[in-house]
C-alpha cells in the first residue's frame, strides 16, 4: 500500500513538472529504485509511467499546438520517432555508466540555453550562422537522447526551441509535449518488446500521470510568464546539481 501511494504521488507530481517545464522523471525514477526495481528497468519503467502524462499534457495545449504549420509539425513528429527510435535501441544494447556521465553536462548546457536565450539569439542574429527552426538533425539529436534517457527532456527541447528563436511559452510548452509523446511512444514500445518493464508500477504512475498532466497544462497557463521561466530554469539548475553530486559519489 505504501509503495503504491508513493507511485500516484510519484506520477502525479512528474505530470505536473512534464507539462510546465520536464524533470518528471527525477520523480520517478527514484520512487522505483526505492521500491527495489534495478536501475535499467527503472529507467525504462519510468519512461513509460511519464508516457501517457505528456500526451495529457499535449491536449491541454491543444489550440498552441494546431496553430503550428503542420507539415513542420510532422516533419518533427518523424524525426522525434527515427531519434526515439535509435536511442531506446542504444538503452538496450549499451551501459548507462558513460552516458550518465554525459548527462550532467548536457542539462547544464540545456539549461544555460534557455535562461540566456535572448542574448544568444542576438548573437547568431549578428553572425553568419544561424539555427534553422525546425531543424531535423537538432530535433533528431534531441530525440535520441530522449529515447536513451528521458529525464530532463523538456528541458532540453525548451533550449531547443529557444536557440530557434521562439519567446512564445505556450507555442514551445505545446510542441515540447506533443514531441515529448511521439518520443516516449516509440522508446516505450522498445522497452516493452524487449521485457525491461515493470507493468504494475508504470500503469499506477502512468495513470496518475494523466491527472498531473491535464493539471500542469492549466497551470503553465494561468502563472506569469516570467515565473514559468524562472521555473523552467529552477527545475533544469536543480536536476543538473544533482547528476553532477550521483557523478561524483
Amino acid at each position: 500500500m505504501s509503495e503504491t501511494i508513493l507511485f500516484i504521488l510519484a506520477g502525479f507530481g512528474a505530470g505536473i513538472m512534464n507539462a510546465i517545464a520536464g524533470g518528471g522523471t527525477f520523480l520517478t525514477f527514484p520512487a522505483l529504485v526505492f521500491a527495489g526495481i534495478p536501475p535499467v528497468a527503472a529507467n525504462a519503467t519510468s519512461a513509460v509511467a511519464v508516457f501517457p502524462g505528456y500526451l495529457s499534457a499535449a491536449m491541454g495545449f491543444g489550440d498552441d499546438i494546431r496553430a503550428l504549420p503542420r507539415s513542420s509539425l510532422m516533419k518533427a513528429c518523424i524525426a522525434g520517432l527515427a531519434g526515439g527510435l535509435v536511442g531506446g535501441l542504444l538503452l538496450l544494447v549499451s551501459s548507462n555508466d558513460v552516458f550518465s556521465a554525459i548527462v550532467p553536462f548536457l542539462l547544464f548546457v540545456a539549461t544555460l540555453a534557455f535562461a540566456f536565450q535572448k542574448q544568444i539569439s542576438a548573437a547568431l542574429a549578428r553572425s553568419s550562422w544561424q539555427m534553422t527552426p525546425w531543424g531535423v538533425p537538432g530535433i533528431f539529436l534531441v530525440s535520441l537522447y530522449g529515447g536513451y534517457f528521458n529525464g530532463g527532456l523538456g528541458i532540453v527541447l525548451l533550449a531547443l526551441f529557444a536557440l530557434w528563436g521562439w519567446d512564445n511559452l505556450n507555442a514551445m510548452n505545446g510542441l515540447k509535449n506533443a514531441l515529448s509523446f511521439v518520443i516516449s511512444a516509440i522508446s516505450v514500445a522498445t522497452f516493452a518488446v524487449a521485457g525491461i518493464v515493470s507493468w504494475p508500477a508504470a500503469l499506477i504512475m502512468g495513470a496518475s500521470a494523466i491527472a498531473g498532466g491535464f493539471a500542469g497544462a492549466r497551470i503553465a497557463k494561468i502563472l506569469p510568464v516570467a515565473l514559468v521561466r524562472l521555473v523552467i530554469i529552477l527545475i533544469g539548475l536543480i536536476m543538473s546539481v544533482i547528476f553532477f553530486a550521483r557523478l561524483f559519489t
